[in-house]
C-alpha cells in the first residue's frame, strides 16, 4: 500500500509538471506565432528541438485537417503518427490535449501534447520520458530494497517482542499441564519483565497454594479419621471375641450376632488400612521394599490363585508370559496390586466368561513392562472411565457386587510408587482391558 501510495504521487506529479513544460512551450510558440508570424514559429521550434536534442523533443505544425506541413528532425521519431482523433477534439474544444505513447521495439515512452497556435494551426510537441522512467525505476530499486529490510527487521522484532510477551502465559499454560491430584507444588515462575504477565502469575499461584492447601487438609482430615477409627473398631472386634469365648450356654443368635460383628470389624479394619496405605503410597512415605521382581512369575502365581474362585463362578482364567520379565519393586505391593486387578476382573465377568493376563514388553517401547488384564464382563460406562480411580468410587452404586471401591486406587498408587502408570479399555458390555506399566530395570 506503501509503494503504492507513493507510486502514483511521483508518476501523477513527474506527469504534472511534464505536462505543464509542454503547455508553456506551446503557449511561447503561439505568443510568437501572435508577433512574429508562423516562420518565427518554425525557427523557434528547430532552435528548441536542436537545443534540447533531437532525441529529447520533436515538433510538428499541422493543419486544421491532420495534414503536418512542417517538423523537426522525425527520423528518431518517425514511428509516432498523428492522433486525427486528437486533432478533432482540439479543434472542437480548443483545449489542449494530451497523450503518452509507447514507441514499438523500443523501451522508449513520449509525452506529446496538442495545442492550438493560430487561425487553423496546430502544433504536436513530443517530449521522451527516458528521464522520468529513469528515475521511477531507481525509486522502486530503492523502495523495494528498503522495504524489504524494513520487513524483515519489523518481523524479527515483531517475532522476539511475542516470544517476549506470550512466554509467561506459556509458563502459566506449562505449569497449568503439569499440575496433577499428587504434585500440587509446582508454581509459575515469575519473570519481572511483563507487569500484567506477572501480576497473572501471582494470582495464579496464590490460587494454587489455596487448592493445595484444601486438598491438603482434606486428605490429613481423611488419613485422621482413617486412622482414628482402627482403635475403636479393633476393640469392638476384640469385645465381640470375649463374647464368643465366655460362659457356655450363649444362645445361637447372640453367637452370630457376635460372629457378624467380628466380620463387619474385619472388613472396616480392611478398608481403613487399606485407605492408609493408598495415602502413604500417593505422598510417598511408604517404605518400599526394592528387589528384583520377576512380574511374569507373579502374574503365573496370581492365576494360581484365583483359579478356583473363576472356576467356582464358571469362568476361565488364561495366562501368556515369557519365561521372566524382571522390574524392580516390592514383592508384596506388586502381588496385592496384581491380586485386585484380578478381583475386580472376576467380580464383574458374569458366567461363562474369561480372564486373560497377558505380560509382555511393547515392541515400540522398550523402556517398559505391561502386565495386561483383559475381561469380557459388563464393561464400564465412558463417563465412568475418568472416575474409576478415584477413592469409594463404584461403577455399581448398588453395591450389589460388594467391594469397597478402594482397590484400583491402591493399584494405581502402586503402579505410580514405582514409576510406572495404569490404565484402563473399555466399552460398556464389551469388557475392560486393565494394563500396569512399569519400568524395566534393564533400560537403567
Amino acid at each position: 500500500m506503501a509503494f503504492l501510495f507513493f507510486y502514483v504521487l511521483i508518476t501523477t506529479n513527474l506527469k504534472k509538471q511534464l505536462d505543464d513544460r509542454l503547455s508553456q512551450k506551446i503557449s511561447e510558440f503561439e505568443a510568437i506565432y501572435n508577433l512574429q508570424g508562423l516562420d518565427e514559429v518554425k525557427e523557434a521550434a528547430l532552435i528548441e528541438s536542436r537545443a534540447a536534442g533531437e532525441k529529447k523533443i520533436f515538433f510538428r505544425l499541422l493543419y486544421a485537417s491532420g495534414v503536418a506541413f512542417s517538423s523537426s528532425n522525425m527520423s528518431y521519431w518517425r514511428a509516432i503518427g498523428i492522433n486525427r482523433k486528437a486533432v478533432r477534439q482540439l479543434m472542437t474544444s480548443r483545449s489542449r490535449v494530451y497523450e503518452t505513447l509507447s514507441i514499438p521495439g523500443r523501451d522508449d515512452r513520449v509525452r506529446i501534447a496538442y495545442g492550438v497556435i493560430g487561425h487553423k494551426i496546430v502544433v504536436q510537441l513530443g517530449y521522451s520520458m527516458e528521464t522520468d522512467i529513469a528515475f521511477v525505476a531507481i525509486f522502486k530499486r530503492i523502495f523495494f530494497v528498503t522495504m524489504s529490510a524494513l520487513i524483515i527487521t519489523a518481523v524479527l522484532v515483531g517475532w522476539f517482542m511475542a516470544r517476549r510477551a506470550v512466554s509467561g502465559v506459556e509458563a502459566v499454560t506449562r505449569t497449568a499441564r503439569q499440575i496433577s491430584e499428587s504434585d500440587l507444588g509446582r508454581r509459575v515462575p515469575i519473570m519481572a519483565r511483563h507487569e500484567e504477565i506477572d501480576r497473572l502469575a501471582v494470582t495464579f499461584n496464590q490460587m494454587l497454594d489455596r487448592i493445595e492447601k484444601l486438598v491438603v487438609g482434606i486428605r490429613e482430615m481423611g488419613d485422621n479419621i482413617a486412622h482414628d477409627l482402627k482403635s475403636p473398631v479393633a476393640r469392638i472386634r476384640g469385645m465381640a471375641e470375649l463374647s464368643l469365648s465366655g460362659e457356655a450356654g450363649v444362645s445361637d443368635e447372640l453367637i452370630s450376632l457376635a460372629g457378624n460383628t467380628i466380620e463387619e470389624c474385619d472388613r472396616l479394619l480392611d478398608m481403613i488400612n487399606t485407605m492408609l496405605m493408598i495415602s502413604k503410597t500417593d505422598a510417598g512415605a511408604g517404605d518400599l521394599n526394592l528387589e528384583m521382581v520377576n512380574i511374569a512369575q507373579v502374574a503365573r502365581g496370581a492365576v494360581k490363585l484365583f483359579s478356583p474362585l473363576a472356576e467356582d463362578k464358571g469362568l476361565t482364567l488364561s495366562c501368556d508370559t515369557p519365561e521372566a520379565l524382571m522390574v524392580e519393586g516390592d514383592l508384596k505391593m506388586l502381588q496385592r496390586a496384581m491380586a485386585n486387578l484380578f478381583d475386580n476382573a472376576i467380580k464383574y465377568t458374569p458366567p461363562p466368561g474369561h480372564v486373560d493376563v497377558r505380560v509382555f514388553r511393547e515392541p515400540g517401547n522398550k523402556q517398559q513392562i505391561n502386565i495386561a488384564v483383559k475381561d469380557s464382563g459388563i464393561g464400564i460406562d465412558n463417563q465412568d472411565l475418568s472416575k474409576i480411580f478415584n477413592r469409594f468410587f463404584r461403577c455399581d452404586q448398588s453395591r450389589t457386587a460388594g467391594g469397597s471401591g478402594l482397590g484400583l486406587s491402591l493399584a494405581r498408587a502402586i503402579a505410580r510408587a514405582h514409576h510406572g502408570e495404569i490404565h484402563v479399555v473399555s466399552s460398556k458390555g464389551k469388557g475392560s482391558v486393565f494394563t500396569v506399566s512399569l519400568p524395566d530395570h534393564h533400560v537403567h
